[in-house]
């Protein structure tokens, strides 16, 4: 099917009548409708992200069949991101079918979302539970903003930083160039290109969105939708420390994985916006966190941290950038690489 045919399948509503060529989203959330799961379709975008676009869907489509509202948001999507993002998606989804295609994952059970194997009892009782006290019953917040809790267990630790290895032998011997977790890091692996996104949307909608809408509702923690999952390392031959900075986040979730190794505390030197994220840090704001395996770190991403030196050893974290591309979150950052642009259009150009 054309792009044109789909885009005008996506105008005909569930009886065959075409909808009017000027229909556009609202300009609100419809926060009781119960979107559809479009995890298992091959998209140039995170699922979550059509998942948290349909909530602003006109009435008259909300309950058009999933593939209709599936080419109506993708066709939104492709006219209002700028070209460049849509070259930059359409090339990332080519470099990750060819990782999927040729690599064979060592420990599959970590592809699908296994709760009992993977968390700690105490974590799964305070997400069954889901307030404000059942959380604040597992966590220390040693500054404000920066919450430390027990998240996983040792047996996931182990089996992740296997497979991690894995992927890394398999780069090794294809002679594989991949992508860097980010701009920062030079070491690591980002899990979701290897075939570990479903598992990990999962793991941010079902475990961190709980705890984010009770701490961090103000800069999104109530609407994330998409994320950017990656392991990091340092280390002898790998990175040693990580400058000052920000995530690319509105909520980050941090956890050592292990293994060996001395050094790399993380520092966090209190929020700021873009215009003053350089200024002087206060006495009251400086705080240095000593890594534990198993133990996660949840604060916001404008919440400028780095890490020391990791002086002798080989150390693994997992890292969790949890975004919102929609609903009312007020972000600091106004420009961002992926689609804020495109977000802020269809949510406001296309009314």
């Amino acid at each position: 099917m054309s792009t044109d045919d789909a885009t005008e399948k996506a105008r005909e509503n569930g009886n065959g009548v075409e909808l009017p060529s000027t229909q556009r989203l609202i300009p609100f959330e419809n926060k009781e409708h119960n979107p559809e799961s479009y995890e298992d379709m091959q998209l140039d975008y995170s699922p979550l992200l059509f998942s948290s676009l349909e909530r602003y869907l006109p009435p008259n489509m909300l309950n058009l069949p999933r593939d209709r509202k599936f080419h109506f948001l993708s066709d939104i999507l492709t006219r209002y991101s700028p070209q460049g993002e849509h070259t930059r998606v359409q090339k990332h989804r080519k470099y990750r079918q060819q990782i999927l295609s040729n690599y064979e994952p060592r420990h599959k059970e970590l592809y699908t979302m296994n709760a009992a194997n993977f968390f700690v009892p105490s974590f799964l009782k305070a997400i069954s539970e889901n307030s404000e006290e059942s959380f604040r019953s597992i966590m220390l917040e040693p500054t404000p903003g920066v919450y430390t809790f027990e998240m996983f267990q040792p047996k996931f630790c182990e089996m992740l930083m296997a497979e991690v290895e894995s992927m890394e032998r398999w780069v090794h011997d294809q002679r594989f160039h991949i992508i860097c977790p980010n701009t920062m890091n030079k070491y690591g692996v980002v899990l979701d290109d290897f075939g570990l996104e479903t598992m990990l949307n999962k793991l941010m909608d079902g475990y961190i969105c709980p705890m984010s809408r009770v701490f961090f509702p103000e800069v999104g923690g109530l609407t994330l939708d998409s994320h950017h999952g990656f392991v990091v390392e340092y280390g002898v031959n790998r990175d040693i420390e990580l400058g000052f900075h920000v995530d690319d986040s509105e909520v980050t979730l941090n956890v050592c994985l292990g293994e060996q190794f001395y050094g790399g505390d993380l520092f966090f030197r209190g929020v700021r916006c873009d215009k003053h994220v350089n200024t002087e840090t206060q006495s009251e704001e400086v705080f240095d966190y000593a890594h534990i395996p198993g133990r996660a770190v949840l604060h916001r991403g404008r919440h400028r941290h780095g890490a020391r030196a990791t002086i002798s050893g080989h150390r693994v974290n997992l890292v969790i950038w949890c975004r919102s591309w929609c609903g009312d979150c007020r972000r600091e950052k106004k420009e961002r690489q992926h689609l804020s642009v495109a977000a802020t259009k269809m949510v406001y150009v296309v009314m």
